[in-house]
């Protein structure tokens, strides 16, 4: 009997549960419950199998800490050469992210929130994960954390969905508000000039203006469901993502101008956004059955890279390591090819 050969795993980084699809060769079995797939030492059962593709969810057991293992396929006591995979660290959980986390370039660690239900006050708020992996409390007292964001002199800003306000993170570890009244206050994004782009759910893209004395309606989208998501890339265009109850979705791109352009509209249900160093945009699609974090080359189709239940929110670190925030945990990853 032949010997079954894997041709390619998309993605190939992921999560505890995350789908991945491995299309293969003589991937023969008599029965379902003849045909293995396992990540090194863990066997974990495919959703679906056929001889030329499988589909096959992430395991838990074997990988609390991460790392690289190997795919293989096996049937009939014929095994196939090992694929490198890599499973993400985790970093925190029982968290409630509903926007990006946060990286701090000045210090290395990386910031997410405890957001709660609609009006929850939680005993922590914001959480710090240190370069080391420790998580510490790092804010309390906020009712509905959603956005995180640093503005260029690296001062962290929050946006609560709860108040429609945006507030500032003081050296003592208290906040001030620099804007209220708007709205529903989601993702927010600096640009480069320091002004300040808040994502209101409700329809509106606001912009507030370096130094704060002013805030201006800079754009109009459909309401969002869920959230908007923001993100400056390094053309110097606002990318926003808000998934509505529509069969597909745009991730929209904003001139400073506030002209829009629709980017993609291939996503069911997109969210979190950011940039990897290497300047290229990176999406989650949280629609069932499809979550994952795609990378958007300029020239390209998109391509999956890490798959997960739950996907939010993604983030880079200086070194292009890749955090990707689930609805209750946080993952690192190091620089995905």
């Amino acid at each position: 009997m032949a010997q079954p050969g894997i041709e390619s795993v998309v993605p190939n980084a992921g999560v505890e549960g995350g789908e991945v699809i491995i299309t293969c060769t003589d991937f023969v079995f008599s029965t379902y419950g003849d045909a293995h797939v396992r990540f090194s030492g863990a066997e974990t059962r495919p959703l679906s199998a056929s001889s030329t593709r499988v589909i096959a969810p992430v395991p838990s057991d074997m990988f609390i800490d991460g790392g690289e293992c190997y795919i293989t396929l096996e049937s009939n006591g014929s095994v196939s050469e090992g694929v490198p995979f890599i499973v993400g660290v985790k970093l925190a959980e029982n968290l409630h992210p509903v926007a990006n986390p946060a990286y701090d370039r000045d210090n290395g660690a990386v910031y997410t929130t405890l957001s709660g239900t609609r009006g929850q006050k939680v005993p922590v708020s914001v959480y710090k994960i240190t370069p080391g992996g420790e998580s510490e409390p790092f804010l309390t007292d906020m009712t509905n954390p959603s956005g995180l964001a640093f503005s260029p002199g690296g001062e962290m800003f929050i946006t609560s969905r709860y108040d429609g306000t945006v507030y500032r993170v003081l050296d003592d570890g208290g906040v001030e508000a620099v804007a209220t009244d708007l709205g529903v206050a989601c993702g927010l994004a600096f640009a480069a000039d320091g002004s300040l782009f808040v994502g209101d759910r409700s329809g509106t893209i606001h912009r507030l203006l370096a130094g704060g004395a002013k805030t201006e309606t800079f754009a109009l989208l459909p309401p969002s469901v869920a959230a908007y998501h923001l993100a400056f890339g390094p053309d110097e265009h606002l990318y926003v993502t808000g998934p509505t109850m529509a069969t597909c979705d745009a991730v929209y791109r904003f001139d400073a101008s506030g002209r829009v352009e629709v980017l993609d509209r291939t996503f069911g249900r997109p969210q979190g956004l950011g940039f990897d160093p290497h300047g290229e945009l990176h999406v989650v699609e949280a629609l069932a059955g499809a979550t994952a974090i795609y990378r958007l080359p300029a020239a390209a189709p998109r391509q999956a890279v890490v798959a997960g239940p739950g996907l939010i929110g993604v983030a880079f670190d200086r070194a292009g390591a890749l955090v990707a925030a689930t609805t209750e945990s946080l993952y690192r990853f190091p620089a995905i090819p």
